[in-house]
C-alpha cells in the first residue's frame, strides 16, 4: 500500500501517547541537567489527558491530533505547550478532512508543524532547541519526496533526520531559554526538546510505515 486512511492513522497518536509516558523520566532527566526538570513530567501530563479525551472522544488521525493541539495549548504551561500545541494544530489542519494518507498529504502535515511553530517561535537550527530536531527531518522528507521516493523510504529518512539532529544538540551552546544562561555549561548535553521531537516523530514514521503495511 501507498496510504492509509485518515481513520486508521488515529492510532499515530496513542502510540505517541504511550512513547511519551515511556520516556517521561528520562526527558525530565535531560531537562533537569540544563533546565527545570519537568519536560517529561509535563509533556505526559498532557498526553495522558488526551488520551482520556480521545477514548471519551474518538476520531481519526486529525482529529485525534487536534484534541492532543488544544490541550497541550490550554492546559500545559511553560514553552513546550504552546509549542507542541502549535505543532500538532498545524499537522492536523493539514489532514483534515483528508480520507486517505499518502507521501504528499504526509509531507504537507510535516511542512504544517514546522510553519505553525515558526509563527510563535525565533528558534532555528543551531540554537539547542526542538528546531534542531524538526527543521532537518521536514526537509529529509522533503528532499525524499522530490528524488521521487517511495512513502516508507521519505519516512524512514525523515526519521534518520530527526535522530541525527537530536544528537547535533549534544555538542551546542543554548542560545534561547533558561539553558542560554548557563552559556558554556549548557554544551555536552541533549536539548530536551529536540529528544522529545525526535521521539514523537520516529513514532510517526514507526507507525505510518506499520499501517502502509496492512
Amino acid at each position: 500500500m501507498k496510504t492509509f486512511t485518515n481513520k486508521d492513522g488515529a492510532v499515530i497518536i496513542l502510540n505517541m501517547i504511550d512513547a511519551i509516558k515511556e520516556n517521561k523520566q528520562y526527558l525530565s532527566d535531560i531537562d533537569g541537567l540544563i533546565g527545570d526538570g519537568d519536560h517529561g513530567i509535563n509533556m505526559n501530563k498532557g498526553f495522558q489527558m488526551c488520551k482520556e479525551e480521545l477514548e471519551n472522544n474518538p476520531g481519526d488521525l486529525a482529529h485525534s491530533a487536534k484534541t492532543l493541539s488544544k490541550i497541550l495549548m490550554m492546559k500545559i504551561g511553560g514553552s513546550m505547550g504552546p509549542l507542541y500545541g502549535k505543532l500538532y494544530r498545524g499537522f492536523a489542519k493539514e489532514l483534515n478532512g483528508k480520507e486517505e494518507i499518502g507521501i504528499d498529504e504526509m509531507g504537507a502535515a510535516l511542512e504544517g508543524m514546522l510553519t505553525q511553530i515558526q509563527s510563535i517561535s525565533p528558534a532555528k537550527p543551531g540554537d539547542k532547541t526542538l528546531m534542531d530536531t524538526l527543521v532537518p527531518a521536514v526537509d529529509a522528507y522533503k528532499k525524499a519526496l522530490e528524488d521521487g521516493k517511495e512513502f516508507r523510504e521519505a519516512l524512514t529518512e525523515m526519521k534518520s533526520a530527526a535522530q541525527t539532529g537530536r544528537n547535533s544538540t549534544k555538542d551546542m551552546v543554548a542560545q534561547l531559554g533558561r539553558a542560554s544562561r548557563l552559556g558554556e555549561r549548557s554544551r555536552g548535553v541533549l536539548d530536551a526538546g529536540a529528544t522529545s521531537c525526535a521521539l514523537l516523530l520516529g513514532v510517526l514514521a514507526d507507525t505510518s510505515i506499520e499501517l502502509l503495511k496492512l
